[in-house]
């Protein structure tokens, strides 16, 4: 009973661990760019990017100075601050950005978390939607959805999608996937991390439960004997 005891007392002062980021330079901040261009080979751990993918500096994504410019306001950066990417999900300009991440243990559960935004190309006209596909591996999920009139600027959120690794090794994989493609529907990507999962707060309460009922029973059982 007191190594039960012990170990919920533990577990109450730990509390869940803070899980490791594998994804190298997940707020794009480490760059050969000096200012708002081209993804594809400008940013450090990244590859693809290629078509109308950019790496925007704070406060251009609707510059009118610049090109691929969506309609404003829109906001200077994202929650994670400095860099993010901007990708265009029209099919025929879209360019996927993605990095091997390695450590993953086969059969264990990975949270990428992100933050995404959406706009619309300066000067073109309809409603649009935007999200990303995003692939660990062979395995691929899309973001939540934005369905916005013309014009408007989706604000950024927060995602947050789980993977189970099937090897050591995997490829980490976004797509902006936009309609109609002559809109063009625009996506924002920033705060990239993949972390092994860990129990929620409520877990965490739940498994603390068990630990004490375990103790309790086996008071009680401890109680009986000695009365007998």
């Amino acid at each position: 009973m007191k190594t039960v005891l012990l170990v919920a007392t533990a577990f109450a002062f730990a509390g869940p661990a803070v899980a490791a980021n594998l994804v190298t330079n997940g707020s794009f901040e480490s760059t050969t760019a000096i200012d708002k261009t081209y993804f594809n080979g400008q940013v450090t751990g990244w590859s693809g990017g290629t078509n109308l993918t950019f790496i925007d500096f704070p406060g251009t994504a609707d510059d009118l100075s610049k090109y691929l410019t969506v309609y404003g306001p829109f906001p200077t950066t994202s929650p994670d601050g400095g860099n993010f990417v901007e990708a265009d999900g029209d099919p025929s300009y879209s360019g996927a950005i993605y990095q091997t991440v390695g450590d993953l243990t086969v059969g264990k559960t990975y949270d990428v978390k992100f933050y995404q935004a959406a706009g619309q190309q300066y000067g073109f006209t309809g409603p649009t939607t935007e999200q990303w596909q995003v692939s660990l591996g062979t395995d691929s999920k899309l973001s939540s959805l934005f369905s916005l009139p013309q014009g408007a600027v989706g604000p950024w959120q927060k995602q947050t999608l789980s993977f189970t690794a099937s090897a050591a090794s995997e490829v980490l994989t976004f797509l902006a996937v936009g309609t109609p493609g002559g809109a063009p529907p625009i996506s924002f990507l920033d705060g990239v991390s993949l972390t092994a999962s860990v129990p929620e707060p409520a877990s965490w309460a739940l498994m603390l439960a068990g630990f004490g009922s375990v103790g309790f029973a086996l008071r009680r059982r401890a109680a009986a004997t000695i009365a007998a």
